[in-house]
């Protein structure tokens, strides 16, 4: 049904790729410092459900079709940049509470919208598609059916993600609590709004 020798060579180089600081992790660091790691799940189950999209897409061929309709892909990528930013932007602007405080929007801010925004970056992002694109074929067997091949790299991909994103978020929080303590608060909102803004610049110019 499986290659193990492929897989056991994927894990662990799967993992790498994810530990690595990207936009989705970025993401999830911003979000662990501002709505703490609980909040941040929904997030990152909105992002797990792109990637598995892409992975999947990717392996099918229907990333070809996205390379011939350049125009609705970009429309992802502004929208999805022009959202963060506006979080971003909110965030640094906010002075003497938590931005979560402050703010209405991100203070009641839904666990769907939360979703959205994990998936959406997912779908979005053209270097997660050229990374599928070139890195899932290689280990696909090809004398063995293609379907249990994938669904067995794909929970992989997902395990290894929300691994990693939780790692970030769990980062972000800590930060968010020693900064807190120390009355920075100001400086707290700043960074988790940079680091917000960053992600949305990111998402726009790649």
């Amino acid at each position: 049904m499986i290659d193990f020798t492929l897989l056991s060579l994927f894990i662990p180089t799967f993992f790498i790729v994810s530990i690595t600081p990207g936009m989705c992790m970025t993401l999830a660091m911003s979000l662990g410092i501002t709505i703490g790691v609980r909040k941040t799940f929904w997030m990152m189950y909105g992002e797990l459900l792109g990637v598995a999209t892409v992975a999947v897409a990717s392996v099918l061929g229907v990333a070809t079709i996205m390379t011939k309709w350049p125009q609705l892909f970009q429309g992802f990528k502004i929208l999805g940049a022009l959202y963060l930013l506006y979080v971003g932007v909110n965030m640094w602007r906010a002075k003497g509470k938590l931005a979560t405080d402050s703010n209405q929007h991100l203070h009641s801010i839904k666990k769907r919208s939360l979703f959205q925004q994990g998936f959406f970056t997912a779908i979005a992002n053209p270097k997660g598609w050229a990374f599928m694109i070139s890195l899932l074929p290689p280990f696909i067997s090809q004398t063995l059916p293609l379907m249990p091949q994938l669904s067995i790299l794909v929970a992989v991909i997902l395990m290894s993600e929300f691994i990693c994103m939780t790692i970030y978020a769990t980062g972000g929080k800590t930060i968010g609590k020693v900064l807190t303590k120390r009355n920075n608060v100001q400086l707290l909102n700043k960074i988790s709004g940079s680091l917000m803004i960053l992600v949305a610049i990111w998402l726009a110019t790649i």
